[in-house]
C-alpha cells in the first residue's frame, strides 16, 4: 500500500503516519511538507516541498498511489491576516493534489481534513448533519470550497474522496501556531510547563474539542472504511466533546494545581473572539460514531493525555 500525507511534518500529520506505520506495516508512506518529517523509518520517505508547486505534488504522488491524506493548510489566522496566500493554499493548491490524483490510473482514496470552521452564523445548540455550510472567515471559506471540491472529484469518479470535518485539537504540544483557535491548547500547555497564558474569549465559550490521540485514531480509521454506503454525501462530522475555557480550567487546576491555574488570565481580543465564537459548540456526530469512529470521554482525559505524554513516569 502506498499513501501520500501532505503536512506530514506537522503536529498532527507525523503523528498520523506514526499510526499508520503501526497499523500497516507494509505501508510505504511519503511525507510532503515545508519541512523534514520527524518520522524516521525505511518505509517512510520525507519530501521537503510545496503543495503548492506541480513538480513537488506529481513526485509526492506517484503513479500507484493508494491513499492521500490532504492535510497541508494555511491555518486560520494566518489565513485571515492574508486573504491571498491562505486562498492560494487552501483553494488553489488543494485542486492541484486533486488534479494529479484525477491523472492517476486507479483513483486513490482522497482523506480531505476540513475544520468546523465551515459554519458560521445563527445555529443551533446541536448542529445537526447536513446543516448548511456559512463560514465566517477567510479559513472556513477555503475549506468549504476544500468539501466541494473533493465531493465534485468523487462524484465524477476522479478519486475515491472523503472529508472529516476534524474539531480543535487540544492539547497540541510545541509552540503556539497562527491557528485562531491556538490559545485553546496553549491555556493547558503553557501553564504546565510554568508560563504565564491568556484566553482571549468569554470563558463560557463553547469548543468542540478532540484529543490528538482521538484525532489521528478517526483519521487512520479512514483509510479503510467502506464508504459506499454514505452514498454522495461524503462529508463527515467527526466525534467530539464539547468544553469552555472555564471547564477546561477547572481541569487544569483538579489535575495541575492551583498554581497552574493561576498563570491564565482572562482577556477579550475583538479578532479571535470573531473567528472562534462564530465556530459550533456541539455536533450531532452520530453518523460518524455509526461508522466506528470515537471521540474523547471526558476534558480530564484530554489533559491527562497530554501530562502522560511530557510528563512520562
Amino acid at each position: 500500500m502506498n499513501i501520500t500525507v501532505t503536512g506530514g511534518a506537522g503536529f498532527l500529520g507525523s503523528r498520523l503516519i506514526a499510526a499508520l506505520l503501526k497499523a500497516k506495516p507494509e505501508a510505504r508512506i511519503i511525507s510532503l511538507d515545508r519541512g523534514a518529517c520527524p518520522v524516521t523509518h525505511d518505509n517512510v520517505t520525507s519530501m521537503t516541498g510545496s503543495i503548492d508547486d506541480a513538480a513537488d505534488v506529481a513526485r509526492a504522488i506517484p503513479a500507484g498511489t493508494d491513499i492521500v491524506y490532504h492535510l497541508a493548510a494555511v491555518l486560520s489566522g494566518q489565513s485571515e491576516q492574508e486573504f491571498d496566500t491562505g486562498l492560494h493554499i487552501n483553494v488553489d493548491a488543494t485542486r492541484l493534489i486533486l488534479e494529479r490524483c484525477r491523472a492517476l490510473a486507479q483513483p486513490p482514496r482522497v482523506i480531505f481534513t476540513s475544520s468546523l470552521a465551515v459554519f458560521g452564523g445563527e445555529m443551533p445548540q446541536i448542529v445537526p448533519q447536513g446543516w448548511a455550510t456559512r463560514p465566517a472567515s477567510s479559513y472556513g471559506v477555503g475549506k468549504a470550497i476544500g468539501e466541494l471540491l473533493v465531493s465534485e472529484y468523487t462524484r465524477k469518479g476522479f478519486i475515491d474522496g472523503l472529508t472529516c470535518r476534524l474539531p480543535t485539537i487540544c492539547v497540541r504540544a510545541g509552540q503556539p501556531n497562527s491557528a485562531a483557535s491556538s490559545f485553546v491548547s496553549g491555556i493547558i500547555r503553557e501553564p504546565v510547563a510554568g508560563v504565564a497564558s491568556d484566553c482571549p474569549v468569554p470563558l463560557d465559550t463553547r469548543l468542540w474539542i478532540s484529543s490528538p490521540d482521538a484525532a489521528v485514531a478517526n483519521l487512520a480509521l479512514a483509510a479503510d472504511l467502506d464508504l459506499e454506503g454514505l452514498g454522495a454525501d461524503r462529508v463527515l462530522d467527526m466525534p467530539g466533546i464539547t468544553v469552555t475555557p472555564a471547564a477546561m480550567l477547572d481541569s487544569l487546576h483538579r489535575l495541575v494545581g492551583a498554581a497552574a491555574r493561576d498563570l491564565v488570565t482572562q482577556s477579550s481580543d475583538p479578532r479571535i473572539i470573531d473567528i472562534v465564537c462564530s465556530w459550533p459548540g456541539a455536533f450531532d456526530d452520530s453518523r460518524a460514531r455509526a461508522l466506528g469512529f470515537a471521540s474523547d470521554t471526558d476534558f480530564d482525559g484530554v489533559v491527562q493525555q497530554y501530562l502522560k505524554e511530557v510528563q512520562p513516569a
